[in-house]
């Protein structure tokens, strides 16, 4: 799934430390079956990587900020 900045800015801390342990599985399972068989949609994978970089860097951000 696509996350906005600005969306991921809206969600608690708890919610995107969730969101990345979910994003991770998600990464970890596309990979998978890239290797197996390619994806329709091989840049999927980009796109999943790239959220999962945007709510990382909103947690070290908050992270920072305290």
């Amino acid at each position: 799934m696509n996350m906005k900045t600005r969306e991921i800015k809206e969600l608690n801390t708890k919610e995107i430390q969730e969101r990345v342990d979910a994003e991770k599985e998600h990464l970890v399972r596309l990979k998978l079956n890239h290797a197996i068989s390619p994806l329709d949609n091989p840049s999927q994978i980009k796109v999943v990587r790239r959220t999962l970089a945007r709510l990382a860097t909103e947690l070290r951000q908050r992270e920072i900020n305290q």
